[in-house]
């Protein structure tokens, strides 16, 4: 028996390493700094060989573009903030749980929750590299090259510094789908349909992006005139790719995979979704409670907003188990005046205020 309860221990202990490795996401970037491969020696194995969650396609990528590594990251980690503000009045709030898979087992479910994330990590790839690119930082790019605009005026210039946003899309597209392109499925299976699902909507996000990018000028002039304007192309905030995105996940279609190894809908009367939607398979799990195998964190302790009937609300957000009232001290700046020449002085206001937490 004590052998039987060994094999059995060592059984369930190589299967939680399997689900961590696969678990294991590119994500881990974000939660772990890179440094400049400069300070690595000549000759040594580079970073790539040390950085977490890399699929073997995207090792090779890292072996060969060394320096986009720590932007990958940066894009990464505005992504997971991106999330955590879009889904901050929700159950799921796109909480992080650890430095390898990020956000936890809940992304082994193809949920909407799952394709928004694809899609805005997709996304934060695109915008940081990009902009690396324009401010001179990579050496395989530079400012944008992207033709002029028909319905731009003959008299403005066009050619000012722009956000690299096509080199961007290319290299995120290589980088990111690198991992589900170099998995191989039975057509037809779960698996597969997983893996459609993660490449739409990782080119869902790409093209946000892309599609957001929009013409930013400058004035030129003597005494501040606008006698002469140089354009160039820009990459919009990514609060408006974020914002952009909400509204994709709210509108994603359900799929399923079919028998010709093709996603399709599940309910036919619905438009087929563009590269521009977000697609999910399975439905969201429970949010409400903690549950370890699904990856739920549960709404327990959660602070909720008493007089809102939206899911911020208590009602709503504690999922009816009632919540607790307690008060907080908040402090902040107040009473605030301009001083010639040239600052604010502003007092400190302290306010007692109720607060409301899930039970």
């Amino acid at each position: 028996m004590p052998g039987m309860r060994l094999l059995l221990r060592l059984a369930l202990l190589c299967g939680y390493t399997q689900l961590l490795a696969e678990a294991s996401s590119w994500w881990s970037l974000a939660m772990n700094p890179i440094q400049r491969p400069e300070i690595y020696i000549i000759g040594a194995q580079p970073v790539c060989s040390q950085l977490p969650g890399l699929s073997p396609g995207q090792r090779k990528l890292c072996q060969l573009y060394q320096e986009h590594m720590m932007y990958i990251g940066e894009g990464a980690k505005n992504a997971i903030k991106e999330c955590q503000f879009q889904f901050r009045q929700r159950r799921w709030n796109c909480s992080t749980v650890d430095n390898t898979s990020v956000f936890g087992r809940v992304m082994s479910i193809g949920s909407r929750e799952t394709a928004f994330a694809y899609a805005v990590s997709a996304a934060g790839v695109v915008n940081a590299i990009s902009r690396a690119c324009r401010e001179g930082e990579l050496s395989t790019c530079g400012c944008s090259r992207t033709a002029r605009p028909k319905d731009l005026p003959r008299d403005w210039l066009w050619g000012g510094c722009g956000d690299n946003v096509e080199y961007g899309y290319r290299f995120a597209k290589e980088f990111v789908d690198a991992r589900e392109r170099e998995r191989n499925y039975a057509k037809g299976s779960e698996e597969q349909a997983r893996i459609l699902m993660n490449l739409q909507n990782n080119e869902a996000g790409r093209r946000a992006v892309y599609k957001l990018a929009d013409v930013a000028c400058k004035c030129h002039g003597v005494s501040g005139s606008c006698s002469l304007k140089t354009c160039w192309l820009q990459l919009a905030d990514f609060r408006k790719v974020g914002d952009f995105l909400k509204e994709k996940y709210d509108s994603a279609a359900a799929m399923r995979i079919g028998r010709k190894g093709k996603l399709e809908l599940v309910n036919n009367r619905f438009n087929s979704p563009t590269p521009e939607d977000l697609v999910y398979i399975d439905s969201s799990p429970d949010y409400c409670l903690r549950n370890e195998t699904t990856g739920s964190l549960g709404t327990q302790g959660r602070l909720c907003n008493k007089t809102s009937e939206g899911m911020d609300g208590c009602e709503l957000m504690c999922c009816g188990r009632g919540y607790d009232q307690f008060k907080s001290v908040q402090v902040e700046r107040c009473h605030c005046k301009f001083h010639w020449c040239c600052y604010v002085k502003c007092k400190k206001c302290t306010e007692i205020v109720d607060q409301y937490v899930c039970k």
